[in-house]
């Protein structure tokens, strides 16, 4: 990556929001020559990676993460009992069809209501005792009546299915002309394997599935630098997660230092160690050091961050990352920009200062496959809570071992948001929807770049500073004037 004007450019202390991206020739025929696979370490078709926050990363989300292509982080907040049934359920999940949510048929409208926002596909199939459907329920069924209805009496004899193996574009087809968004995908015997639905089908034609040596669905877990994460990491590679992500609001200490080498002792060669938070060249260079594989970059930027205002401390995101970024290229290594993502734009900013992968947290807390319970406001819109990994929340969570005393002096030292509402908007309900309209985005930037692979993107990216009237230019400002 170069600066439009270097001399100038390169004193500056610089945000995503100050940075474009100056066009120039590409030689491709079209946006699908690019390939965005990250090039710190095998699986993957693109470089998102949900955020190890309580609030966005948990079975739903690192699954579809995988299927559509990226990687979820389970927090280390997670109790190991809960982190290996999760990973048991991915690596037992499909490749390619969503997770289907089922019942039987002497189920009620109150056990459909309690799951059916579970997935974002908004479908229920109701099954018989050998899990051959029945029939169907969607939210359209469940309007005026009571409570205590039988499934059966609730679904509609199923209109459409497929066989497992049907291609992407007829069964898109089949569901067009048949009007219906989602449909069960059944094995040879006509038993239920999952969900296909109609956007789906052209999004599994962009995006393929995140897939460890094994073929499974890929899945990474957040560890803490206390002194039992040699421990944890090592249950942790056992129980089959493909990455481990070593991590604490200010990385460059010796705590974590001590950690990355124990850990790197027991796991090196078996799974990739990413370890941070930095924002410096020394950071990078002391946790390169020290045997991470992976940096994590960037102090503050998070939407449920506070640490900025607290502390004072932190460093402009896109100065980070390219900072970063350099001192790890220079050992032959790679960082991760995490936080900060608003729009796919930054996304691609950072890719071009020279990030392997991006971590996203709040933009996905807002979807049906993040942790947590949709919920209503008075005006009937819905929502999801979100908090920083920070927050006074997240921190008396963390050390519920500790009686009240204890947990109330910890609480004094937070610097997140404990409670936030992330609506959940039409039309990007479900973490595909999200992804697709990332990832295109971040294929059209290489496309006016003139790069096909990241290495190309960060190579021939020429970025400039602009005024804040700059970037509001650039922003979509064609409502109706009155």
């Amino acid at each position: 990556m170069r600066y439009l004007h270097p001399a100038h450019d390169e004193e500056l202390e610089l945000s995503t929001d100050d940075v474009f991206i100056n066009p120039g020739y590409f030689a491709g025929e079209s946006r699908l020559d690019t390939d965005l696979s990250p090039p710190d370490f095998a699986g993957g078709s693109h470089p998102i990676v949900s955020a190890n926050m309580n609030a966005v990363t948990g079975k739903r989300m690192a699954e579809t993460m995988a299927r559509f292509g990226g990687l979820g982080v389970l927090p280390q907040d997670m109790e190991l009992a809960t982190v290996e049934r999760i990973v048991k359920h991915i690596h037992a999940a499909d490749a390619r069809y969503d997770t289907p949510l089922e019942v039987s048929p002497r189920a009620t409208l109150r056990d459909v209501q309690g799951i059916i926002r579970k997935r974002a596909h908004d479908l229920v199939v109701v099954v018989d005792d050998q899990r051959r459907p029945l029939g169907i329920i969607t939210h359209s069924d469940l309007r005026d009546r009571d409570q205590y209805t039988l499934a059966s009496a609730l679904m509609t004899p199923r209109l459409i299915s497929f066989p497992v193996g049907v291609a992407n574009r007829d069964a898109f087809l089949q569901m067009d002309n048949a009007r219906v968004k989602a449909a069960p995908v059944l094995d040879d015997e006509g038993r239920l394997v999952g969900v296909i639905t109609r956007n789906d089908a052209v999004r599994l034609e962009l995006l393929r599935p995140a897939l460890s040596a094994s073929g499974d669905l890929m899945v990474a877990a957040a560890v803490g630098i206390s002194a039992q994460a040699p421990t944890i990491a090592a249950q942790l590679v056992e129980i089959g997660v493909s990455a481990i992500v070593l991590d604490t609001a200010h990385g460059h200490q010796r705590r974590m230092l001590d950690a990355i080498a124990a850990v790197k002792a027991i796991v090196a060669g078996r799974v990739p160690v990413i370890a941070g938070n930095v924002c410096t060249a020394a950071g990078t260079k002391a946790l390169l050091d020290a045997g991470a594989d992976v940096v994590k970059v960037n102090v503050g930027p998070g939407a449920m961050c506070t640490t900025r205002m607290q502390t004072g401390v932190g460093r402009p995101t896109f100065t980070s990352v390219l900072t970063c970024a350099r001192e790890a290229r220079a050992r032959g290594k790679h960082v991760w920009a995490d936080g900060g993502v608003k729009h796919p734009r930054d996304i691609a900013l950072y890719l071009a200062a020279g990030a392997a992968r991006v971590m996203i947290g709040t933009a996905l807390a807002g979807t049906y496959e993040s942790p947590g319970d949709v919920k209503e406001d008075k005006d009937g819109l819905l929502f999801k809570e979100n908090y920083g990994m920070a927050s006074g929340r997240a921190v008396s969570d963390r050390h519920g071992d500790q009686d009240a005393f204890e947990r109330a002096k910890k609480g004094f030292f937070r610097e997140g948001i404990s409670s936030s509402r992330i609506y959940i908007r039409e039309g990007q309900e479900s973490v595909g929807a999200l992804l697709v309209e990332m990832i295109t985005g971040v294929q059209s930037a290489f496309t006016y770049v003139g790069a096909r692979t990241l290495a190309e993107f960060h190579e021939r990216a020429e970025v400039g500073v602009q005024t804040s009237a700059g970037y509001s230019e650039g922003t979509p400002h064609g409502a109706i004037r009155r």
